[in-house]
């Protein structure tokens, strides 16, 4: 498979790094950070590493066949192609990029050099959210109707991109991958509480086809932290709380059944509340599936479950959504990237 690179060893870094070294061993050979400080802690717990602050000293070398991105946002678009047109295999932190033109671009790059292009969308490797697809696609739920997820927590506030850019892009690529699809359009509304120039509070509502809402709440601003998607359907219902450790899937029976309409010609409605099943579900840390993914199609040239078209669908919401929040919440259309099906 030849070596790998990592660019980037700061606060998701340290994660990624602690799960390349696990999986890849001495195949993860450099190490990219500008920090002294940063660089000197991962040779302390890495000595194998190759630490540098020269990224072309590593796109340079020959036996790095696969690099890791884990860099500022603003930055991911230009690393990436960069990697890629030096025939290296990538894997890139949310967002792809910050443009849907520069996503699709990379998108494009990496197929035309027939290169591994992957974005971390953790969440599509999350035990508890494939169960919830499986479900899905077999029509447990009955139609879906709608969902709603809340990301919230009081800290790490970033002022180079507002949260839904930051932390928003997890709840898209659940709907997503969920749905089978991406979204036609975005209405959302935030404030900057924080900040004078990033939202750090919003709400954002995505129109999928066929009627289906999803709504999602971001905040850094918030007293507890929170990570939890509801999916309604006609039959059944939903609830994923990744901070629930006992119980992070629960299934309920529950609905509202319509019944014929009574003498007056108005519908009656008999409300369903059924048990509650909490699944098993296997212990996988979702960013050691994803990275083993990313290396298992390194080594076999397969397209990756969250592939760079994955990525512009993600990048193309959140650009409808910042169109939408600069004209009042007014609903912005989605502009589909185009390539393979979702």
């Amino acid at each position: 498979m030849g070596s790998i690179a990592q660019i980037g060893y700061g606060h998701w870094g340290t994660n990624l790094a602690r799960n390349l070294n696990t999986l890849a061993g001495t195949d993860w050979r450099y190490l990219v950070e500008s920090s002294p400080e940063q660089a000197a802690k991962a040779r302390a717990l890495y000595p194998h590493l190759r630490t540098t602050d020269d990224v072309e000293q590593v796109l340079a070398d020959d036996e790095v066949t696969a690099v890791v991105i884990v860099t500022p946002a603003a930055t991911h678009a230009d690393l990436a192609t960069r990697a890629l047109r030096a025939g290296k295999h990538v894997m890139v932190e949310k967002p792809l990029a910050l443009s849907t033109a520069d996503a699709v671009a990379l998108a494009e790059l990496a197929d035309s050099l027939g290169l591994v292009l992957m974005v971390g969308h953790t969440f599509e490797f999350v035990p508890a959210v494939q169960k919830m697809r499986e479900y899905l696609t077999g029509n447990e739920l009955g139609d879906v109707l709608y969902l709603h997820s809340q990301r919230l927590n009081l800290g790490r506030i970033q002022s180079d991109i507002n949260a839904f850019w930051s932390i928003g892009p997890h709840d898209i690529s659940i709907a997503n991958y969920l749905l089978g699809t991406g979204p036609e359009w975005v209405s959302a509304r935030g404030a900057r509480y924080l900040h004078h120039e990033t939202e750090d509070v919003m709400f954002v509502t995505l129109g999928y086809p066929g009627g289906i809402l999803a709504h999602a709440h971001v905040s850094w601003l918030d007293p507890s932290k929170t990570r939890r998607t509801t999916v309604v359907g006609s039959k059944r219902m939903l609830v994923y709380d990744d901070m629930d450790s006992e119980a992070r899937l629960k299934i309920f029976d529950k609905g509202a059944d319509r019944l014929d309409p009574d003498a007056y010609g108005a519908y009656q409605y008999k409300l369903r509340d059924g048990a509650m099943l909490v699944p098993s579900l296997p212990m996988v840390e979702p960013l050691a599936a994803e990275i083993k993914h990313f290396l298992d199609c390194v080594r076999t040239g397969s397209r990756p479950r969250t592939d760079g078209w994955n990525g512009a669908r993600v990048v193309a919401a959140l650009e409808a959504a910042d169109r939408s929040l600069r004209n009042d919440g007014a609903p912005a259309p989605v502009t589909d990237p185009g390539g393979p099906a979702a």
